[in-house]
């Protein structure tokens, strides 16, 4: 079934703010600290994030590219990976926001998208 909206979950490393600026324009954000996974791995935090369907948006760059690498020699599939700079909120969510306006859930799926 195709996706057209991508679904974020912000990594615990990701300011809150992020989540409530990108709800604020429509898109769909869960944050660690929402779901109950404060504390957790950073492959649970991504096979959680696959289990909802959702794209994983986190600033640990070496530890998800790592990940990304795993899921593609085992061939498991991920609902994608935005690596962000750390930026100050509202930088971070206008990036993502152009991001979460050019690509669809299909597109990110697999994918690692640095922003």
């Amino acid at each position: 079934m195709s996706r057209l909206f991508i679904d974020l979950y912000l990594d615990e490393d990701v300011n809150v703010l992020v989540a409530d600026l990108v709800r604020a324009r429509g898109f769909r954000v869960t944050t660690t600290q929402a779901a109950g996974q404060k504390g957790a791995t950073d492959a649970n935090q991504l096979a959680f994030a696959t289990s909802q369907g959702n794209t994983i948006l986190t600033h640990n760059r070496v530890h998800f590219e790592a990940l990304a690498q795993k899921y593609f020699e085992e061939k498991k599939t991920h609902s994608g990976i935005i690596i962000a700079v750390r930026r100050p909120p509202e930088e971070l969510s206008r990036r993502i926001l152009i991001l979460l306006d050019a690509v669809t859930a299909d597109e990110v799926e697999n994918q690692i998208r640095y922003i």
